[in-house]
């Protein structure tokens, strides 16, 4: 294919440009800085806070005694027979409570999901998962009602330190699939009328094991 003279020129200044980069010329200005107040102190009642805001429910527990317990009084409660858990760690630490609930049923059974997360965003009171996690894509977006176990330790401030957390865990070689669940599914598509549980759970629990 022949290229013209005035295109030639075009693509040489381009490849020139390209071979010989140059640093910003402002590299103060806006938007190369966090416009929020990183916050160090006080990321549980933080992510509590937000995540309450979105209809999302959060449990703090001091132990493994108490989780255990929260998981049961909930499962009584709501009359659940069947809760799906495919996540080893956390079966192992139930496994001392003897958790009659837990099965590994059909999925299309299940009343509730029991998963393990990435890590907690506090200011925006969200939920980071991966492809990588046990429960895998489809888990956490089938069941009518998803129960979250999460640690201390894996609150972040923002969702740049927590896709930095992300970077730093798989060293550059990412899941497949990021996903922020920020409360349960909701959409105001149709008519700008608030509906939850169209494309995912209907209710997120949040137990955070202080460990």
């Amino acid at each position: 294919m022949k290229v013209s003279p005035a295109k030639e020129n075009i693509l040489k200044r381009v490849r020139n440009a390209l071979s010989q980069p140059v640093q910003l010329p402002f590299p103060h200005a806006e938007g190369n800085n966090s416009v929020f107040v990183t916050e160090n102190e006080g990321l549980e009642l933080k992510f509590a806070e937000e995540f309450s805001k979105l209809q999302g429910k959060f449990i703090f527990c001091s132990s493994r005694e108490e989780l255990a317990e929260n998981l049961q009084t909930l499962v009584e409660n709501k009359e659940w027979a069947h809760v799906h858990c495919q996540t080893p760690s956390l079966e192992k630490i139930l496994q001392p409570f003897n958790p009659a609930y837990l099965n590994v049923g059909d999925m299309n059974q299940m009343d509730a999901a029991i998963t393990d997360c990435e890590m907690l965003v506090a200011r925006t009171g969200s939920i980071v998962m991966s492809a990588a996690q046990p429960s895998g894509r489809a888990l956490p977006v089938f069941a009518p009602v998803h129960l979250v176990v999460a640690f201390t330790h894996q609150l972040v401030f923002d969702v740049k330190d927590g896709i930095q957390r992300l970077k730093e865990k798989y060293q550059g070689n990412l899941p497949s699939m990021i996903s922020f669940a920020t409360g349960p599914s909701r959409t105001a598509d149709i008519e700008k009328t608030l509906v939850v549980g169209v494309h995912g759970p209907k209710e997120v629990y949040v137990f955070l094991l202080d460990e």
